[in-house]
Order: structure tokens, then C-alpha cells, then sequence
């Protein structure tokens, strides 16, 4: 799977340009703030369909213009395929010339793993993160699971809705169990995809980190929830329901799920130092590549936004040797010198890219 070209008009500070791509390793580098991110961005969004860097689509489009365009042509092992993301008023995506009903229908026509500096923060900070992390990449290898997740989000604002009104207006509690039921449904089906895919993860990340640490450290990943099967969570929200109706919000769910991984027995979000949370990060997103390649057959296109500055020259090395068959796009302020690897290097400066080989 690879991108061949990008096309932008008015996007972010880049008025028009043409980018055709290598289908091994393509560098961006360039001062901060001269548009290096927005290529890895305008590739994200016509993969997911959201942006990882805002909520505001008006954001995206160019300071004083109407409108913003982005269209990717991209070839997969059984076929090529356009897309093309415009942003005004509201935002419409079309896929071969055909404008999409639902998101649900781009997903999975290029799949992507990306890694960025924030990444780090997907141990760190709360449980939000790590299921987002989860949520996007399942959605890319199972797009119903975007729908039952939709369909669970939108049915626990219901219900959080009507505890505030039991609460407030003393409507009856029973009417609860019409919500209960629906969300120990769809709570059941997350579930079942997001054990799935922990436990694929799982098989992989050992092998990865134990290469990269030499064997110095060992993971475990455990994942942590309260909804893993439909009677079991209809007793739950029954015996939370007093507590659900004082605070106003469903306390127990999928909603709520996290995982946790361990270096030596210890949770890394605690006691791991920065360079360890970089090197579990890598791992966890190095599962990410493996496990889509066993879903697909082919490898997803790789982002590394300003990650390889992260790494000295020996890291860098090691991490590209291992990586085949993959189309590498990545952003750095220093031009990086990759020895003997098929590649195309571009200046980035004020919104204008410019080939150097």
C-alpha cells in the first residue's frame, strides 16, 4: 500500500501544491511552523476523517479562504483508488468520484499507524487516550465497530439524560432498563472487538520490545473492564443505579475500559522513566504496524511526525532496518542522511515543498 500523490488547495497555510510521493521512505524537513505537519495531518484525515491535532474543521482551511481541498491518489495490492476531502461549511468526502454517506465507508482504504511526539501521553495521562488509540485502529480493520460504538456513545447520552431527569423531576427509575439493555448490547460487541485486538497485540509487543531493550525488559499488557458480557453489565448498572442517579452519569462501562502495560512487573505510567515510555510507545505502535499486516496482507503507510529526532543515529538505523515493504512518511527540522535506502527528500519552507535528491 502506498500514497502516489497529494494534492492540497487552501489547506492549512499551503495555497496550491502537488506532492508525488516515493513509495519507499519520503523526508519533510524544515524549520517549526512551516507546514511539515500539516502533510502528515492531510494524509490522517483522508484515512480516519478527523484530525489528530483539532475538533475545529474551520481550522483547517487556509487564513482568509472559503474552502479546503485535499485529494490523495493511492494504490493497494488489489487496487488504486482517490479520495477527496473538502472542508467549507460542513465537509464531504469522495471516494473514486462517489461522495460517502457515512465515515464508516472511508475507513479502511488506507490504513495508516502514526506516531507523534504527544503519543507519549497515551500512558501517561488517563484511560481517554489509550482507548482512543484502540478505538482508532480497531475502526480501520472493523468498520461496524464504529457503528456499535456510535450507537453505544449516543444511547449512554440518553441515559446520563434521564438520570439527571430522575433526578431533577423524579421520573421513574424503571424506564432505566429500556437504556440498560441497549448499552450492555453494544457494550458487549466493544468489548468482544477490543479484547480481540489487546490479545493480538499481545502476541506481538514481547517479541518487538524485547528486541529493542535486548532483552533487558519484559512487558505485560492487561486489559481492564467491567463489561465483558451483556448479563454481567445489566447487573452492574442495576447495582450502580442509586450511585448513577446521585451523580447524574453512568460510573461503569466500556466508556470506562483502559489497559495497562507493565516493564517488570512495574505500571509504566508510574514508575517508567521518559526513555522507557518512548521505547514501550514505539512498541505499542510497532504491534499496531504488525497486527494491520495480518489483517491486510500488506503493510500500512507509516507517519513519524518529528519522531526520528527522538532517536540518536544508531536507533534510527535499527528502527528503518526493520521496517520493509512500507511507504515511510516523515517530518523532521534537520534533513536526515539514510544510507543506501530508496528515498525522496523535500524542503519544506513557508507552505511551498520543494524536491531535493
Amino acid at each position: 500500500m502506498y500514497i502516489k500523490k497529494i494534492s492540497l488547495h487552501n489547506f492549512r497555510n499551503y495555497n496550491e501544491q502537488e506532492i508525488e510521493l516515493n513509495k519507499n521512505i519520503n523526508i519533510f524537513y524544515g524549520d517549526n511552523a512551516q507546514g511539515k505537519t500539516n502533510i502528515i495531518e492531510s494524509i490522517y484525515l483522508c484515512s480516519i476523517g478527523k484530525s489528530f491535532r483539532t475538533n475545529k474543521e474551520n481550522e483547517l482551511i487556509k487564513f482568509n479562504e472559503n474552502m479546503a481541498e485535499i485529494y490523495i491518489e493511492y494504490e493497494k495490492i488489489d487496487r488504486e483508488g482517490k479520495i477527496k476531502f473538502e472542508i467549507s461549511d460542513k465537509k464531504n468526502i469522495y471516494i473514486n468520484s462517489i461522495k460517502i454517506k457515512k465515515l464508516s465507508e472511508l475507513l479502511g482504504n488506507i490504513n495508516i499507524v502514526i506516531f507523534h511526539p504527544d503519543d507519549i501521553n497515551i500512558l501517561k495521562e488517563g484511560p481517554n487516550r489509550r482507548r482512543r488509540f484502540l478505538d482508532i485502529m480497531i475502526s480501520q480493520l472493523r468498520p461496524n465497530y464504529v457503528y456499535n460504538l456510535n450507537m453505544y456513545l449516543k444511547t449512554l447520552e440518553q441515559r446520563n439524560n434521564y438520570l439527571k431527569q430522575i433526578k431533577l423531576e423524579n421520573k421513574p427509575e424503571e424506564m432505566l432498563e429500556i437504556w440498560d439493555e441497549k448499552l450492555a448490547e453494544y457494550g458487549e460487541k466493544i468489548y468482544n472487538y477490543r479484547n480481540e485486538f489487546i490479545e493480538k497485540i499481545k502476541n506481538k509487543i514481547n517479541d518487538i520490545h524485547d528486541g529493542i531493550t535486548e532483552g533487558k525488559e519484559k512487558l505485560k499488557l492487561e486489559y481492564i473492564s467491567n463489561c465483558k458480557d451483556k448479563n454481567e453489565y445489566l447487573k452492574i448498572l442495576k447495582n450502580n443505579r442509586k450511585l448513577d442517579i446521585i451523580k447524574g452519569f453512568t460510573t461503569k462501562g466500556v466508556h470506562r475500559d483502559d489497559f495497562m502495560i507493565y516493564i517488570n512487573n512495574e505500571q509504566i505510567n508510574i514508575y517508567g522513566s521518559q526513555g522507557q515510555n518512548r521505547t514501550v510507545i514505539l512498541s505499542l505502535k510497532m504491534s499496531e504496524l504488525q497486527v494491520i499486516y495480518d489483517e491486510i496482507g500488506e503493510y500500512p503507510i507509516l507517519l513519524l511526525d518529528d519522531f526520528m529526532s527522538e532517536l540518536d543515529e544508531k536507533r534510527r538505523k535499527n528502527f528503518l532496518k526493520n521496517i520493509k515493504n512500507t511507504q515511510i512518511i516523515i517530518t523532521c527540522t534537520d534533513k536526515i542522511e539514510l544510507e543506501k535506502i530508496n528515498k525522496s527528500i523535500y524542503e519544506v519552507k513557508n507552505g511551498k515543498i520543494t524536491l531535493h535528491n
